[in-house]
Formats: C-alpha cells, structure tokens, sequence
C-alpha cells in the first residue's frame, strides 16, 4: 500500500481541473486512494487551504463552498499534526509555515510528500515527489 503527504496544490485539483496543470495524475492518486491502495496524509491546514482557495480565487457560492466545507472531514484522509521543530527547519529554509507543514508531516513519518509546488520541490528534494515529471 502506498504512504504519501498531499498538499493542496495536490488536492484542489481532485475538485477542479479548469486551469490546473497535472489533474490527470492528481485524479489517478485519488483514484489510488479511493480503491484502499494508499494512505494520504496531511496536517490539519489542508482543509484551510482548500476552503481558502475555493472560496477566494474559485469564488464558489456560499452553497457550494459550505457544501464542500461539509465534505472534507469525510475525505478519509490521515490528519497529522506537525512538529513544530521539524516545521522550524522548512520555515528557515524559506518556506512559509504553511507549506513547511507539509514537509514537517513527511518527515514525521519518513514517508514522501507528493505536490505541484515548485519551491517546496526545490528546499526539500529527498522528501517530496513532484506531482508531473517535468523532466
């Protein structure tokens, strides 16, 4: 079975695929996920973010956006709470907290995060995956 961190650039794309880069294989990890062949991990503040972003940049409704809000603590998703001295080491590496939540969780469980945001892939190489091979 497969053990993974999702970030939000990860995630958002399972809901909305207009503008987004890499939805195919996004939609193939929650199609991984959905069938019990992973594990998906994440710090509480996925859902911040989720909700921050349908609701500012997608600017859904209140009914679609408390719909959603409703929906995601049944994602069945592992919540992790990250360290706050791995947390440290990322924010001092340039990350915002947020974003070195993510790592924090990854390296709290020796696993990988999976995400499409290239600074984050660009700190931590040995602890993240890119969502497309750009290569």
């Amino acid at each position: 079975m497969t053990e993974a961190v999702l970030d939000a650039s990860v995630i958002l794309k399972w809901f909305r695929a207009t503008g987004e880069h890499g939805v195919g294989a996004a939609r193939a990890l929650r199609a991984e996920f959905e069938a019990g062949r992973a594990v998906v991990f994440a710090p509480p503040l996925l859902f911040l973010e989720i909700l921050n972003i349908a609701g500012r940049r997608w600017r859904l409704p209140p009914p679609q956006l408390h719909h959603l809000a409703s929906r995601l603590p049944d994602l069945g998703f592992q919540l992790v709470e990250p360290d706050l001295l791995f947390l440290a080491r990322w924010v001092s590496a340039g990350l915002t907290a947020y974003d070195a939540a993510y790592l924090a969780v990854a390296e709290q469980l020796g696993t990988r995060l999976i995400t499409d945001d290239r600074p984050i892939l660009d700190v931590a190489p040995h602890l993240t995956r890119p969502l497309v091979d750009h290569a």
